[in-house]
């Protein structure tokens, strides 16, 4: 009986153990200390003793963005790097600006779902399902909307005035991939003939697409 209970107990642990969410903290915070040189997912805490309220605090939120760029948008995080306290809490921020005809373009989130609350203005979001279905609404101030984790989405100002939105995350550091700065302004960059074939374009276009792309000097 005792060794077939230990066998029940070790199958549990094996189905589980592979299956289970992100651990509860085992402490009541953990802090991230950035300068630490040891690699782990995530980052390692520093000693609670010397935690502060700054840990656990950012105003990085309260003013506009500056939006004068390719894009007319800029994202402001307040994740793990800018508030260390948010360290194993598995939650983070982003304020996004938004001039008039900005645009947030076509990313992904490898780690989180995206919530966002309208703080001002109005504008065009949708995200493409793995079927390849647009789901877009247009949304105002005020108003939420939802992107679903791993999802290609977007977000653009058709306004005249400028617009911003209060983001949620549910990762203290949810990751971004531009698709467009991905194929177009990687370092090293995707060969040409991948992204001709890809795209079903001459290499003229490619160029000049990646010229466009190219950070400015």
């Amino acid at each position: 009986m005792a060794a077939l209970l230990a066998l029940l107990v070790l199958a549990f642990a094996m189905v589980f153990g592979n299956s289970a969410a992100d651990p509860d903290m085992l402490q009541d915070i953990c802090v991230a200390d950035l300068t630490a040189g040891v690699k782990v997912n995530g980052f390692v805490c520093k000693d609670a003793a010397n935690a502060t309220a700054e840990d656990f605090f950012t105003a990085g939120l309260a003013k506009p963005g500056l939006t004068n760029n390719t894009f007319g948008s800029l994202v402001t995080a307040a994740n793990v790097l800018k508030v260390p306290g948010l360290n194993t809490l598995g939650v983070s921020l982003a304020r996004i600006d938004y001039a008039p005809g900005g645009i947030n373009p076509p990313h992904t989130h490898p780690r989180a779902t995206e919530i966002v609350f309208v703080l001002e203005g109005e504008l065009d979001v949708g995200f493409i399902t793995t079927a390849n279905k647009l789901i877009s609404k247009t949304i105002k101030k005020g108003e939420v909307f939802v992107f679903p984790k791993g999802l290609v989405h977007f977000q653009k100002n058709n306004g005249k005035v400028p617009a911003a939105v209060i983001a949620g995350f549910n990762s203290q550091l949810q990751g971004t991939a531009n698709i467009a700065l991905t194929l177009f302004a990687a370092t090293p960059e995707v060969p040409d003939h991948v992204l001709t074939q890809t795209f079903q374009v001459g290499t003229k276009e490619i160029e000049k697409i990646k010229s466009r792309l190219a950070p400015k000097a």
